[in-house]
């Protein structure tokens, strides 16, 4: 990508494939490989092949240090307090399982939210801890109130979405977190629809905790996240299952060491699929060197396009209840069309989207272009 300018969005465009075969705007849900990163997982494994785990493309170490480094100046955080797993459930149930919580204390979530933020939690009803839910709202600002409103003496966690997987909302979590913090809660953040999309400062935001996937905004492999939690959290919690890549100095077997890593990577407990980090470290470095502040405006003017093309022709659109907060997902619903069978024919023209909630979800990234949109709105139209 060295040759790639940040406003020359058609190199961008050129180099995923998938531009020449549909228009794919479910990158909330998941992303394409672009050529670029196909050429460096194929430079990785000629090196592999050659020389296996000596080979010097591509080191274990470079690639673990760059991925943390990269994820760390996004969300301003140290390195040592990331480490690479597989998902945002993984990363759930370590910190669900890791807390020491006692029969009547409460746990806060959001209500329709994802699974991955639901089901690690459920284990705690068992152990007298009540599950209580925060009601959706419409605007930011009300669902402030509503949270506040939903907290009580007993609320310990709070643990949420960035941006609402449904309606692409927005949360306002600065306010949350300096509530929160204030009450002495911890919040816990389902990183999955944020990262990469709207701007996430664990200081700011006073954020103790947040996983995300790696294949979503950030564009990299299905199978892959990380795992944020703030140094001085990461000896209060429990820690579940205890690996060969949990202990310092984890590259000498015997003796058997009870110390664990003193940063987030003890949670590596074991070998991950390196091909993937190579994947990673690849999307990661292209949208560094494009910048990821730029990256967002971009999906946000391509987002805010959809939009405007959708309303011309008589959709009603999520984005209309927070005109105020950015976002890249484009929710919309027309009277009288099932929404059910626009997606349907969508799909069979070639639109990759979404179904949510009765509404149909579009999520633009940097490689799509606004003739692709204006397409999309051509259907639309031919359909309603």
């Amino acid at each position: 990508m060295s040759s790639t300018a940040i406003t020359d969005w058609n190199k961008i465009q050129d180099i995923y494939p998938v531009n020449q075969e549909m228009i794919w705007l479910n990158n909330c849900g998941t992303t394409p490989c672009n050529s670029n990163t196909i050429d460096s997982v194929q430079e990785y494994l000629e090196g592999y092949a050659k020389k296996g785990v000596l080979t010097e493309v591509r080191k274990y170490t470079n690639v673990k240090n760059s991925i943390r480094k990269i994820i760390a100046g996004l969300i301003n955080c140290d390195p040592e307090e990331l480490c690479v797993i597989h998902n945002t459930n993984e990363g759930m149930n370590f910190l669900s399982l890791g807390f020491r919580l006692k029969t009547g204390d409460e746990i806060l979530l959001l209500e329709n939210e994802y699974p991955s933020n639901i089901y690690p939690w459920e284990h705690w009803k068992e152990k007298g801890v009540k599950i209580g839910t925060i009601p959706m709202a419409s605007t930011p600002d009300q669902f402030l109130d509503n949270l506040k409103a939903a907290v009580s003496s007993h609320t310990k966690i709070v643990s949420l979405s960035a941006v609402h997987w449904c309606t692409g909302m927005p949360f306002p979590l600065e306010e949350i977190g300096n509530f929160l913090d204030s009450k002495g809660i911890d919040f816990v953040l389902d990183g999955a629809q944020g990262v990469g999309l709207v701007p996430i400062d664990v200081k700011k935001m006073k954020l103790k905790y947040i996983a995300f996937p790696a294949w979503k905004w950030l564009l990299g492999p299905l199978g892959l996240g990380m795992l944020y939690i703030q140094q001085d959290k990461i000896d209060t919690l429990a820690f579940p299952f205890k690996g060969t890549g949990s202990v310092v100095n984890d590259e000498v077997y015997l003796p058997y060491r009870a110390e664990l890593k003193p940063g987030a990577d003890r949670y590596e407990i074991s070998s991950g699929n390196f091909l993937d980090w190579v994947y990673f470290q690849s999307t990661l470095e292209m949208l560094q060197k494009i910048g990821f502040h730029s990256v967002m405006e971009r999906i946000y003017e391509l987002a805010d396009y959809l939009s405007e093309g959708m309303k011309g022709i008589g959709f009603q659109m999520e984005l209309d209840h927070f005109p105020d907060y950015r976002t890249g997902i484009v929710v919309g619903y027309k009277e009288g069309i099932s929404m059910e069978e626009l997606v349907s024919y969508l799909k069979k023209n070639g639109v990759m989207c979404a179904l949510r909630l009765g509404k149909v979800r579009f999520s633009p990234h940097i490689y799509n272009r606004k003739d692709q949109l204006d397409r999309v709105v051509e259907l639309l139209g031919n359909f309603s």
